[in-house]
């Protein structure tokens, strides 16, 4: 059970800060410091995965790692592994977008320097965090495989045993290629250390942090290459079907995501270990999950492979309580939130109340009449309420682009007919709903329109970049936030 509480949803990439991505030092303990002034009990953030193909933290190249471009480079240098030259050579200008070309040109090589100066206690920490995380060491491999082979996918390498992952072949490389497999062994426990010393002073100033876990892994992963026996996969590695979802508020032609399905009587067989260990990897780094696309535990949409849009898909069967009751029954401690978005049925909705997970509110999904589900008038306490999530527009961008009938239908029910009194309108209506918990983009408290969003679903390019620049977040705009959260009984 979630106590009456509210928190901020905000990336970790969208913080800011000197070297052109957000990170796990300075400016992340000040917004978790904000967060506090502001009495918020809750840090949203997205997957922290290593992002793959479009930047997005939802096509991972690996479930267990952490991206190495979150690495903070000043507590680094503490460490003496960069100096001042280095940090002046990575520094870029504070804008609200970040450029992950010049990111990937750069930051591989700054690493790579501090790697090398890496010696004695260091580097010993490091081999006994590899021996304490067994999935490094085929995370690291798969890096140090790709690198050589010019990046592409491990189904494209030209070892065909080592696409199969046949053992000799995978220890031939790991002797091969012995330095690049200790150097993303060192980005990882640099980046975990970060975490773990980021997390406690979160934490420490009452805050705790959700994460997201995304249902599916990217086909070309460290996950599927290594353990591919958990996937619908022909002989060469390849699917049949991939995953997505139909034609829905977001697009017309549905959302082609393109991720390999997962052999569920296969994962059922060994009494899904792989998602038990993926989960316990999620909960040394959150103290919530909220679990991507629910409604695919249920059933999920399988479209075939060669599909060019996701309209060609069907339902299949998901593996429902057999999963989630497997995962609430090893990690008993871990608080869940099912994200049951989407097109739900009696199914998905009965899944839901059997696994006892709060599901969520969407108000920008709320104003097409009264009977609405997302109304909060129709909420029962035991779920999430949100302004909108990472794929929907800010408040004020919602209502700049919303149709004439919800403009008309939000004056009805907020009493308002401009977009800055909708946003505040909409904040103290979720502040003010029996939901549990809950929780707003931060933009929608800064009041930024459509250029501060993260994300549009369906739209290949340009997503995940929306920064904060210094000085946004302010201490009036803490006591703002402090005092409505205060009046709604959520402080």
């Amino acid at each position: 059970m979630i106590r009456r509480s509210s928190g901020i949803l905000l990336p970790i990439f969208s913080l800011p800060g000197r070297y052109g991505i957000g990170s796990l030092g300075r400016e992340a303990r000040a917004f978790a410091d904000f967060l506090h002034d502001a009495g918020q009990t809750w840090w949203q953030i997205l997957p922290v995965g290593p992002t793959g193909a479009g930047d997005s933290p939802y096509t991972s190249v690996s479930t267990f790692a952490g991206n190495h471009l979150f690495i903070d480079l000043e507590l680094l240098a503490e460490e003496g592994l960069l100096d001042q030259t280095d940090l002046n050579d990575a520094a870029v200008p504070n804008t609200d977008r970040i450029d992950y070309a010049a990111l990937c040109r750069t930051r591989e090589t700054l690493l790579r320097r501090a790697f090398s100066r890496l010696s004695g206690p260091g580097a010993q920490a490091v081999r006994d965090f590899t021996e304490r995380n067994p999935w490094l060491k085929e995370y690291a491999l798969y890096r140090a495989i790709k690198t050589h082979f010019d990046d592409k996918a491990w189904f494209d390498w030209p070892d065909d045993a080592l696409c199969r992952h046949e053992a000799d072949a995978v220890e031939r490389w790991r002797v091969e290629l012995a330095e690049d497999v200790a150097f993303h062994a060192a980005v990882q426990y640099w980046f975990f250390t970060q975490w773990e010393d980021l997390k406690k002073y979160v934490n420490a100033l009452g805050i705790r942090i959700i994460g997201d876990l995304p249902i599916y892994v990217s086909l070309d992963s460290a996950d599927v290459w290594s353990e591919r026996k958990e996937f619908l996969l022909d002989s060469q590695g390849r699917p049949s079907k991939v995953a997505g979802v139909p034609p829905d508020y977001f697009s017309e032609d549905g959302q082609l995501w393109g991720n390999p399905l997962y052999d569920w009587a296969a994962q059922k067989s060994d009494g899904f270990g792989w998602w038990i260990r993926r989960v316990e990897g999620a909960s040394k780094l959150f103290d919530a999950i909220r679990i991507d696309h629910f409604r695919g535990l249920e059933s999920y949409w399988a479209v075939p492979a060669e599909s060019k849009t996701a309209k060609t898909g069907a339902w299949e069967k998901g593996p429902g309580m057999e999963l989630l009751g497997v995962l609430t029954s090893w990690f008993p401690q871990i608080t869940y939130i099912a994200e049951d978005l989407g097109l739900l049925t009696d199914a998905v909705h009965d899944l839901r109340n059997a696994s006892g997970l709060p599901g969520m509110k969407v108000l920008e999904f709320a104003f097409s009449g009264p009977d609405n589900a997302y109304l909060p008038h129709n909420y029962k306490p035991h779920c999430v309420c949100y302004t909108g999530t990472h794929d929907n527009d800010t408040a004020v961008g919602w209502y700049t682009h919303a149709s004439e009938a919800e403009r008309a239908f939000v004056k009805q029910y907020l009493g308002v007919s401009d977009a800055e009194s909708a946003r505040t309108a909409l904040l103290r209506c979720g502040q003010g709903s029996v939901a549990e918990l809950f929780v707003a983009q931060l933009q929608d408290y800064l009041g930024l329109g459509s250029e501060a969003r993260v994300n549009v679903p369906g739209v290949g390019g340009g997503n995940w970049r929306w920064r904060l620049t210094p000085g946004q977040t302010t201490a009036a705009l803490a006591k703002e936030i402090r005092e409505m959260t205060h009046t709604f009984g959520r402080c």
